[in-house]
């Protein structure tokens, strides 16, 4: 499993080379995107066929299924301490 932080500036890049680049990764099966300013975890799931499943996660009590590594964590959760800003929702 890779997980990675995304920006608004490297939010592109995140999704497509480098999202490119870890397909080819064999042992890779789960790809989180985790974004820096809202609640917002997209995680990218390889199917037997070799095709990409993405569930998007965006609400507080959201539970994110992380099979790769036998793991399960609440969107809100993970956001604990970050600070969105002004006028974001809290993290639940």
């Amino acid at each position: 499993m890779i997980a990675a932080v995304s920006s608004p500036s490297t939010e592109g890049y995140d999704r497509g080379g480098k999202f490119a680049l870890y397909r080819h990764l064999p042992s890779l099966t789960q790809y989180a995107l985790i974004a820096q300013d809202r609640l917002s975890v997209d995680l990218y799931t390889r199917q037997d066929d070799n095709r990409w499943l993405l569930t998007a996660y965006e609400q507080p009590d959201d539970h994110i299924e992380l099979e790769s590594i036998g793991c399960c964590v609440r969107l809100g959760d993970l956001y604990e301490k970050v600070d969105l800003g002004v006028g974001a929702p809290p993290p639940g």
